[in-house]
């Protein structure tokens, strides 16, 4: 097999080529329009071109112009780069007319340049996305074949890797540690299809529902009736079953988010953070911090931080005893933290490390459980509320879906409000839910 680069490496130059492409055309569109205009125009265009480049570069992120698919899809490439450049030419005309400045802008060369643009990319995308593989040195997609006994026909023109499942993986067991190496085995899968028996296939669905990745189960009988979609592995139709909440473009700026409000809470709360590890190791000793394995996303373990609250020899490592209103576990200095959700302030660490984000569903530990079952038990769609990262705070918390989870309902409530938040997302969503969480800090069932 042909030696090629990195899928990562790949990735990146795909986003540079495009980056510069686009640049390039639109930036030389002006200059050409003002060129051809005037004498000076030139120089105008340049202006226009640049702000243009701005406004354009952010709404075509946002809109997937940039996504790692349209290698693939160019149809989509090229018209999410035009809606881009449009909705760009619109706002800088909205400004300039707000701004009064409209007199001293040249309609000319915002409309040439514009129509010039508009052509240009479209001719230069298609040439470029056609040729790209060739250009950037490989395929960037990774493409996992997970065999379970399944029936395929084999392609030679696709590349993939393929892993048995059938020693390491039993879907249809709802056990975290299996989870665990699923998700292991697929953390750099773009996407992942399944051979296996019509009677697994059910089994399947669930297990990659959650695992933050396109998933799909070979299905050689069938040409449609999917959930989502159609797509193909070689010459056999597959159902996509599963997707990722967020593309690759919403992923960056969450997690931009995040990093600029974990940087700045911790810079601001670090004296909080020094009175509280004072306080906790002057009542009794051991650890300030409590370190936890939890649920993360894709079904992923990863530890979780927290202020110690209890007494170290009565920590409970595996969360399968709730914590009750007079726990005699939790010190009088955990009882305060709790109740001000203050325990929770070393998340911030998590979200920085990049295992957690400010705002998604609350992880839980392995052992929770209500009405004596555990959460996965209760309701089998509990393992796709992990397809995102888990939050320090969610939308269940502010709906004041928080505290000991004593009955089934308490599970439920909290996992349709994560399940709703999954569909949807936006960043002003995130945003909104920071700010409704200062209200929820000290709640009634926080101990």
């Amino acid at each position: 097999m042909r030696w090629q680069p990195s899928r990562g490496v790949l990735r990146t130059r795909l986003l540079l080529f495009l980056s510069l492409l686009d640049l390039v055309v639109i930036l030389g569109s002006f200059l050409f329009v003002g060129a051809l205009y005037s004498s000076g125009g030139a120089q105008q265009g340049l202006v226009i071109g640049l702000a243009m480049l701005s406004i354009y570069f952010l709404s075509a992120f946002s809109s997937g112009a940039f996504a790692v698919s349209v290698i693939d899809r160019r149809s989509r490439g090229v018209a999410c780069a035009l809606r881009s450049m449009l909705f760009a030419a619109g706002a800088i005309l909205f400004t300039a007319f707000y701004l009064r400045a409209s007199a001293d802008l040249s309609r000319v060369i915002v409309a040439g340049g514009t129509l010039v643009s508009l052509a240009a990319l479209t001719v230069a995308r298609s040439l470029f996305l056609r040729n790209a593989r060739r250009i950037i040195g490989g395929n960037p997609y990774n493409v996992v074949l997970l065999s379970d006994g399944g029936a395929f026909r084999r392609t030679g023109t696709g590349e993939y890797s393929t892993i048995l499942a059938a020693s390491s993986f039993e879907p249809g067991r709802h056990d975290p540690m299996m989870y665990d190496r699923l998700a292991v085995a697929l953390q750099k899968a773009d996407r992942v299809v399944v051979a296996c028996s019509a009677e697994r296939r059910h089994a399947w669905v669930h297990a990659l529902q959650g695992a933050n990745v396109q998933g799909e189960v070979l299905t050689p009988e069938l040409t449609a009736l999917a959930p989502l979609g159609v797509a193909h592995f070689g010459e056999d139709p597959t159902l996509i079953v599963a997707k990722g909440p967020l593309g690759v473009e919403e992923r960056l700026v969450k997690r931009l988010f995040d990093i600029a409000v974990a940087c700045g809470a911790l810079l601001l709360l670090a004296p909080i953070f020094a009175v509280i590890a004072l306080a906790i190791r002057m009542e009794s000793p051991g650890p300030v911090l409590f370190v936890q394995r939890r649920i993360g996303r894709g079904n992923r373990m990863f530890h979780m931080l927290k202020f110690r609250s209890m007494r170290p020899e009565r920590c409970d490592e595996d969360g399968s005893a709730s914590t009750t209103r007079d726990d005699d576990r939790i010190t009088r200095v955990g009882r305060l933290l709790r109740r001000t959700s203050l325990d929770e302030l070393p998340q911030l660490v998590n979200v920085l490390a990049g295992n957690m984000s400010i705002v998604g569903p609350r992880p839980h530990a392995l052992g929770s459980r209500a009405e004596d079952q555990l959460f996965w038990e209760i309701d089998d769609r509990y393992w796709h509320r992990h397809a995102a990262k888990p939050g320090l705070t969610g939308l269940a918390q502010v709906r004041g879906y928080r505290g000991a989870t004593n009955h089934r309902s308490d599970l439920v409530n909290r996992l349709q409000a994560d399940l709703e938040y999954l569909h949807g997302w936006t960043i002003w969503r995130d945003m909104l839910i920071v700010a409704q969480t200062v209200r929820v800090l000290v709640h009634r069932n926080a101990f």
